[in-house]
């Protein structure tokens, strides 16, 4: 079997330039696959190589990471400045068709933005979250919780405030990016096998990703938890629920049909880093999903004018 073609490339964002990588036939449906922290495009390397015998797949380092730009100040982090990068790549790579958007962790906490953002409407096709709640959402879970404060309601949310403590960790000033230069980051591949059971290989940039992707959290966490918007989906929404996740609850995403219409939910009895030990399983997870959908949902956009 010949080898799947794949190339690198950037595309100028509003702000900076954003890395892009490429697996596959160009004149295939596209699915984008969105990252989380503190990874890169790179963890999506086999999930990559599944999809893209059917399709063409286009993975891009959010800002901060990789090799994309690296804003310094916590507002260039906002959802709404990640969602201006989101709409630079898919106008780049797939001008005249929607895409199919795949995410990630951080990157599936974006790509609610981005499914839920009107502006976008018709240029997403589907969009498989996995391991990252909408923030708005989880703002709205947590008043439900506290509003009828019943022992179940109480002991979900304290178990989803206990798997988040890394959230408040990443606020306190400075720490966090010590942490990753000089501790976290030279280790994370160690810490990973140790505390996840997970193989990964060292990444030159590990340390910046992750002292970068802080802000991430700093600039969108608790505004959208205190103040939570109404965001719903404009596009079919299947969420991956890992069972084994140490830092997502499955609760999260019991109850989103109100959110995303046509609503699917897929419990896998694997960890959070189902990406990297199941790439395969979570690809074929996607593609199912896919392909049950209507054919109208990725037909061609209409130019401009027509």
């Amino acid at each position: 079997m010949s080898p799947i073609p794949t190339e690198h490339f950037f595309v100028q964002g509003p702000d900076g330039q954003l890395a892009v990588q490429r697996w596959g036939d160009r004149s295939r449906p596209v699915v984008v696959l969105v990252h989380g922290y503190p990874d890169n495009r790179h963890k999506w390397d086999e999930v990559a190589l599944h999809l893209s015998k059917r399709y063409q797949v286009i993975a891009y380092d959010v800002r901060g990471a990789g090799a994309s730009f690296r804003p310094t100040r916590q507002q260039d982090y906002k959802l709404a400045r990640l969602t201006a990068d989101f709409t630079a790549v898919i106008n780049a790579v797939s001008p005249r068709q929607p895409v199919h958007l795949v995410a990630h962790d951080w990157g599936s906490v974006q790509s609610w933005e981005f499914v839920s953002e009107p502006l976008l409407k018709g240029r997403i096709a589907s969009y498989t979250s996995c391991s990252g709640p909408c923030l708005d959402h989880m703002g709205h879970w947590m008043r439900e919780q506290l509003g009828k404060p019943t022992p179940t309601h109480l002991f979900r949310l304290t178990l989803q405030l206990i798997k988040s403590w890394y959230v408040y960790l990443f606020h306190l000033p400075a720490v966090p990016e010590l942490m990753w230069r000089h501790l976290t980051g030279p280790n994370w591949p160690r810490l990973m096998r140790w505390l996840e059971g997970v193989q990964i290989q060292p990444r030159p940039t590990q340390a910046d990703d992750g002292a970068n992707g802080v802000n991430l959290y700093r600039a969108n966490v608790f505004p959208c938890l205190i103040h939570p918007r109404e965001r719903i989906a404009h596009a079919p929404v299947q969420v991956i629920v890992p069972l084994r996740d140490h830092f997502v609850s499955p609760a999260l995403s019991e109850n989103l049909h109100r959110w995303a219409p046509g609503y699917v939910r897929q419990e896998i009895d694997a960890g959070h880093w189902i990406t990297v030990q199941e790439p395969k399983l979570f690809a074929d997870a996607v593609l199912a999903f896919i392909d049950q959908l209507p054919d109208t949902l990725a037909k061609p956009l209409r130019a401009a004018g027509a």
